[in-house]
């Protein structure tokens, strides 16, 4: 069976920067087994694989290591194949997923994602992820993710990782979140996974669940310029909408290659 994969890069409008995820169109489901072998051999944090049936579309997403239940940056990228390669004849998505429906407009070359908003809530910090971070934060909360609160992008641009202290927690599927307040932006992030083939997410749709409604709180905005700040780096346009929440971001086809597996 011939595949084609998709590589594109979401959160961005640049060959070199945003989050890079592989996008793979199917007409009936794989073992999991084969998704997970695709999604090891692409190389990338993510691999979303859909299927059109009729009105629906069907969407899921693959780490090197796992299977996901909610990506922001691969389902955009998902709408950017279906608009910018396939000529999807609508202008909204509607993704059916493990996470439920989840709606992506797209509008003069940005595409929106209409997410569930997660509030974290405090929480303390636990000692594996205490022992592994060289700044500690001035806050801790959770929801999906842990959110560790800076006082300055300064701090974010500057934490490092001891990984083999890191890999010791177990958050499948989550991860953890360093944030605060950006110097020009809203507010800023990076997006770290323990135990995962990719330590630093580039770019991470779904952390922003959580980032929105805790800087729209902290903010008293409901609309939020953010950035990503990784080596990558990506922007996203924020929106709080009650329990839902807007993740804008452009992207940018890179290449698109054939596979070939066992039937």
């Amino acid at each position: 069976m011939k595949l084609d994969v998709h590589k594109i890069n979401a959160f961005t409008d640049n060959l070199s920067g945003g989050n890079p995820a592989c996008v793979v169109q199917l007409k009936e489901w794989l073992s999991d087994e084969q998704l997970l072998k695709i999604a090891k051999d692409n190389a990338v944090a993510e691999t979303a694989f859909f299927i059109i049936n009729k009105d629906d579309i069907f969407l899921r997403w693959f780490t090197p290591d796992i299977e996901m239940d909610l990506c922001g940056h691969a389902t955009l990228a998902t709408a950017h194949c279906l608009f910018s390669i396939l000529n999807y004849h609508l202008k909204t998505i509607t993704f059916k997923t493990l996470s439920g429906d989840l709606i992506v407009f797209y509008n003069d070359g940005m595409y929106y994602l209409d997410f569930p908003s997660r509030m974290p809530s405090e929480a303390k910090l636990p000692e594996i992820i205490k022992n592994s971070i060289n700044i500690l934060p001035r806050k801790v909360y959770k929801s999906r993710d842990f959110l560790l609160c800076y006082a300055s992008q300064k701090d974010i641009e500057n934490i490092t990782i001891d990984r083999q202290v890191f890999d010791q927690i177990n958050l499948d599927p989550g991860g953890v979140i360093v944030t605060a307040p950006g110097n020009d932006c809203d507010f800023v992030s990076r997006y770290f996974t323990p135990q995962a083939t990719f330590l630093e997410d580039p770019v991470t749709g779904s952390a922003h669940c959580s980032l929105i409604p805790f800087w729209s709180s902290r903010l008293g905005k409901r609309r939020m310029q953010a950035k990503q700040i990784s080596k990558r780096g990506g922007m996203l346009d924020c929106e709080l909408k009650n329990e839902r929440v807007s993740i804008g971001g452009k992207a940018k086809t890179v290449a698109t290659r054939e596979i070939w597996i066992d039937e």
